[in-house]
């Protein structure tokens, strides 16, 4: 079944990998991509947006939404120590490349009110948008099919702090609004689930290399600075939580292992600001989110591997793609 959906991003690195699931897979149609303040400076991540929908052939013909430029209350948190800018010093002339004039938020309430109950959402950056698309709307939760967050951990290891996930680190207020929202939730957290199913290790990694498209240059492009970053910290390989929740969006017969949960985000200690308390069904807390546990890690990567395959003619050059 194709699913019509809007990418809500901070693009750098993985989420440029979301960004061509969402394009390229034949279960999607990419309705609009919507920008929020996250991983590297927001004009960036805006140019890497528009070079992904370039490599894909696809420029022009996915509206970019500018969306929230920093967190609900709090200052911006960048992760430009691990992404680098987001897409391993890869350019392109930025020349009519004019982002909408409609707000990210405001395009969000809309093509959700104009479709209710047909569009499925996939937010791999902090909730600042959602949260705010829910606070504007009294009615977006109920239009919305289904919201994909890709944040959080299981009750594990963060990946800024100890006890912190990023994107729920950089924005808890957001997240923390997100989950009493009523909305119908699927989680994609960091830990254990990326860790243990959404690496590319050296292997998969001169796997993609082989493929040799457009695509696959892009893929091995954008993600070198985060693949040093991971090695550096005992990771081997790249992670690709943000593709991930794409796919399982679109192919939930990837999903081998989930269960309903009740997340609670912390906003009041600095020691856990970002801390994702996810019961697992015995603490007589009523489950506000479906929790993915385990995916078929190897289908996966397949998956991506069959994307990347594909031969596109890039929209404009793009600098460093060779």
């Amino acid at each position: 079944m194709t699913r019509c959906i809007i990418i809500d991003t901070d693009t750098a690195q993985d989420d440029c990998i979301a960004l061509l699931v969402g394009l390229l897979d034949q279960e999607s149609a990419l309705e609009a991509i919507t920008m929020v303040a996250g991983n590297v400076g927001f004009t960036r991540q805006v140019h890497n947006a528009h070079m992904t929908l370039s490599v894909a052939g696809r420029l022009g013909e996915v509206p970019i939404h500018l969306g929230c430029e920093r967190p609900l209350t709090r200052e911006w948190v960048s992760a430009e120590n691990v992404h680098g800018d987001g897409a391993g010093g890869m350019r392109m002339d930025p020349t009519g490349c004019a982002p909408e004039a409609e707000h990210g938020v405001d395009a969000l309430v809309r093509i959700v009110s104009e479709s209710p109950g047909q569009i499925d959402i996939v937010a791999i950056g902090p909730l600042t948008n959602i949260a705010m698309a829910v606070v504007k709307d009294p009615a977006f939760a109920a239009n919305v099919r289904s919201l994909t967050i890709m944040g959080g951990s299981n009750n594990g290891r963060g990946n800024i702090t100890a006890a912190a996930e990023f994107n729920f680190y950089v924005d808890p207020e957001a997240a923390d609004i997100v989950f009493s929202s009523g909305l119908n939730i699927t989680v994609v957290p960091w830990a254990p689930l990326t860790l243990n199913d959404a690496v590319f290790d050296a292997e998969m990694l001169d796997q993609i290399a082989t493929i040799d498209t457009p695509l696959a240059r892009f893929f091995t492009k954008v993600c070198a600075a985060t693949l040093e970053f991971d090695e550096a910290v005992g990771i081997p390989g790249t992670t690709h939580p943000d593709s991930l929740s794409a796919a399982l969006l679109l192919h939930p017969e990837l999903i081998t292992a989930g269960a309903d949960y009740n997340v609670q985000i912390e906003t009041g200690s600095e020691l856990t600001r970002g801390y994702a308390a996810m019961s697992w069904g015995v603490h007589d807390l009523p489950a506000n989110a479906r929790v993915v546990e385990a995916v078929d890690g190897q289908a996966f990567f397949d998956l991506i591997c069959a994307l990347l395959s594909t031969d596109t003619t890039p929209s404009r050059e793009i600098e460093g793609l060779r």
